[in-house]
């Protein structure tokens, strides 16, 4: 199994400074929940980091722009970015709402919340 993380954020080089940018001056409004837990400012967070490095599981992770081109379909539900999926080779599943994430706070409560979810299947 795979978790699937996708970012409600676009991908390259001027998204990213824009993103880094936002974040520094404007962190209330700031669009990316998953963003702000999972990175500072210029680099991904070394809890997150050390957690998904020694996790049994597969992380993947996606840019919302870069997850409606490879997924594109018309059957494909309709997510609110951020959103995290469980994938197996057959299918996709929600694991993370937007809602969800909106309600963490800290890197360490999105951890316990992968980690526990992934203790169900």
């Amino acid at each position: 199994m795979t978790v699937l993380f996708v970012y409600n954020a676009n991908s390259g080089a001027a998204s990213a400074v824009f993103d880094s940018m936002h974040k520094m001056l404007s962190p209330s409004t700031y669009d990316c929940k998953l963003c702000e837990l999972t990175f500072g400012t210029f680099s991904e967070k070394r809890i997150w980091k050390k957690f998904r490095q020694h996790s049994n599981y597969e992380f993947r992770f996606l840019h919302k722009d870069e997850f409606l081109k490879r997924y594109k379909s018309k059957w494909l539900p309709k997510y609110d970015f951020p959103v995290a999926l469980l994938m197996d080779k057959d299918s996709m599943e929600l694991f993370i709402s937007s809602e969800e994430f909106q309600e963490l706070k800290t890197t360490r409560q999105l951890i316990r919340l992968v980690e526990e979810r992934l203790s169900q299947d």
